[in-house]
């Protein structure tokens, strides 16, 4: 799916980030902490993104009709996205409304990553 929306995978599997903070992840360690890198740093043609997390989001058990299942996204398009539903972890803190509790971004490169390491 990335490689049909032009992204340009320069890794077999993606390192896998999320969208802002998110205080459900952080609460999985007593002393969690997370790195903040501008997207701009980034090649947008080696970033995706799901709505959610990739494995609920794909599952074939989760059938819930949400216009966001069973789809990746570019960067300009998860914009719209969050401008229509904002983020996960501000409405479904609590994991009441389903299993999406923050956007997930895949990184099909090393480049920036490598730099934060």
């Amino acid at each position: 799916m990335f490689t049909e929306k032009g992204g340009k995978p320069e890794r077999q599997a993606p390192h896998y980030m999320v969208v802002e903070a998110c205080e459900w992840l952080a609460s999985w360690h007593l002393d969690s902490g997370f790195v903040k890198i501008p997207v701009g740093e980034f090649d947008l043609n080696t970033v995706s993104f799901t709505y959610g997390d990739m494995h609920p989001t794909f599952s074939p058990n989760v059938n819930d009709d949400k216009e966001y299942r069973k789809k990746l996204y570019t960067y300009a398009e998860i914009l719209k996205v969050i401008e229509k539903y904002g983020l996960p972890q501000a409405w479904n803190a609590d994991d009441r409304f389903g299993p999406e509790r923050y956007i997930e971004v895949q990184i099909w490169s090393d480049q920036t990553v490598g730099r934060y390491r």
